[in-house]
């Protein structure tokens, strides 16, 4: 689906960063879209300017990544970020070199003119900085505009009438240690490129309806629903714009939180949702049964998923779309620019589906980050339980009990899982944290309740702080907090004698344990 409002573009060649400046362009009500460096730019009234994202690679390497700038820049600004700004003087036969010292962290900046991209910026601020080359020396009609204690060259600019203007920073402006680095970028979108900002929710979702109806038109979509927010923003979305003739299905595989199977349905129900729920649990324990590792257990659950939905689907008549929650992670991560990256752990989703039963994909979100979905979602009056609820993995349960899945386990899990859940929103900690769970151990130990010796098993507590999940720290509940739900997991739920709080952080841990 295509909006006809202004936008930016952000080439990527490859950086960690490149979704934080993307967040940071959308945070200032300006669409923008990250796209490989390497694929073609289309250049049309909506383009207001293009951001060089940093990059892993030198620019003095052999295959380092590159692009014309001078073309770019004749069509609308530039702004380049580290690599892209030491690509850029490059381009115009500037002088880029290995650093005698990698500079890395925080750093103070000194802005040295007094241009519009540094309007309401202080003489001296705090900037984040990850490079092992340096800017020696600017090309001609170049001019400086900042430095650091340590390089010449932090912030630059380019002069020649002929084009439009290119900016440069050899620090992240969209990292959070940057303290005025959103500034900068505001400056750049507002001040150099004249957005004026038309990137809201209730835009979004008007033009959205339009594009899904000219998409769409009469014909049927199916849908498959986890209860979490994407699918269900996605599926009101649809919904307001084909009505009945969205047909959602809801499946409980086992392993979803205690009472949610219910509680999702009523919710779909208010809504107004054409959505059928779909007891499919005995399926998934047979599947599930004798997997041991998270991959297979992820694959089986997947391939079980896919079965129930195929099945389901069949039962419907004159079906041409397939409605799917995507949102723009899900996007950025598979178009990777460099090839494929390695594999951390598979995703849970219907992938598969479309090409075996010939349906053409609906994903009204796939240009949005979670938080957008969450702002969309409140606009479409969407109740705050279910939007502000934590992130839960696809493969549900089934991944937080380490080794082979039972219905035994599912149901001590559950139990475990809803005291913790219900402490944190009675105590106000939910809404502090990211995400939090509990995890089943495969092992048992030895513990005593009055004078009978026990021998049950672990349960492991899990909340994160987090921004959008690619970092994670372990959250710092209060210790009358754990001692509580400890207290009351051990005395409440038969099977469990032990609890115990991961104080892991990502990386080097992942916030799921499997």
């Amino acid at each position: 689906m295509r909006y006809m409002h202004e936008k930016i573009i952000i080439l990527d060649f490859g950086s960690q960063y490149t979704q934080l400046i993307a967040r940071a362009v959308r945070e200032s009500s300006v669409f923008c879209e990250i796209i490989p460096y390497h694929k073609k730019i289309v250049f049309d009234s909506h383009l207001k300017g293009v951001i060089l994202s940093g990059s892993p690679f030198s620019v003095n390497e052999e295959n380092a990544p590159d692009v014309d700038i001078h073309s770019i820049a004749a069509q609308v600004p530039v702004l380049g970020i580290c690599y892209g700004a030491q690509l850029t003087i490059k381009n115009f036969g500037g002088v880029v070199e290995k650093s005698n010292k990698r500079e890395y962290g925080r750093v103070n900046f000194l802005a040295t003119d007094k241009d519009i991209f540094m309007e309401q910026v202080s003489p001296a601020s705090q900037v984040w900085m990850s490079h092992s080359d340096t800017i020696k020396i600017l090309p001609e009609g170049f001019s400086l505009l900042g430095i650091t204690d340590s390089i010449p060259v932090a912030a630059f600019k380019n002069n020649d009438s002929n084009l439009h203007p290119i900016y440069g920073l050899q620090f992240h402006p969209e990292v959070y240690h940057s303290t005025e680095g959103k500034k900068i970028i505001n400056n750049f979108l507002f001040s150099v490129c004249h957005c004026t900002g038309d990137w809201t929710a209730a835009h979004f979702i008007t033009a959205s309806i339009n594009a899904l109806k000219n998409q769409i038109g009469d014909k049927k979509v199916v849908m498959g629903l986890s209860g979490g927010v994407d699918s269900t923003v996605a599926a009101t979305l649809i919904h307001k714009a084909i009505g009945k003739n969205l047909f959602g299905i809801f499946v409980d595989n086992g392993l979803l939180r205690k009472n949610e199977f219910e509680e999702v349905l009523n919710i779909y129900k208010q809504l107004g949702l054409n959505v059928k729920g779909v007891n499919a649990r005995e399926h998934f324990y047979t599947q599930l049964a004798g997997k041991i590792l998270p991959e297979d257990k992820r694959k089986a659950i997947g391939s079980a998923f896919i079965n129930i939905f195929d099945q389901e689907a069949h039962l419907l008549t004159d079906i041409s779309f397939l409605g799917q929650g995507t949102i723009y992670p899900d996007v950025i991560e598979s178009a990777s620019v460099h090839g494929p990256s390695v594999t951390i752990k598979s995703h849970h989703n219907v992938g598969g589906l479309p090409e075996k039963m010939k349906l053409q994909l609906v994903e009204p979100l796939r240009t949005l980050f979670k938080d957008e979905v969450r702002k969309i979602g409140t606009e479409l009056g969407i109740p705050s339980d279910l939007l502000n609820r934590h992130p839960f993995p696809g493969p549900g349960l089934g991944i937080r009990i380490l080794g082979e899945v039972t219905e035994d386990k599912v149901l001590l899990l559950q139990e475990a899982d809803y005291i913790y859940t219900q402490h944190l929103k009675k105590t106000g900690e939910y809404d502090k944290v990211w995400q939090a769970g509990t995890i089943l151990l495969p092992v048992k130990s030895v513990g005593v309740m009055g004078d009978e010796r026990t021998y049950e098993y672990t349960i492991a507590l899990r909340a994160v702080t987090s921004v959008d999940g690619m970092t994670a720290d372990w959250a710092h509940l209060p210790y009358n907090f754990l001692a509580d739900v400890s207290n009351e997991i051990i005395n409440s739920v038969r099977g469990i004698n032990r609890v115990v709080y991961d104080i892991s952080s990502k990386p080097p841990a992942t916030i799921e344990w499997e």
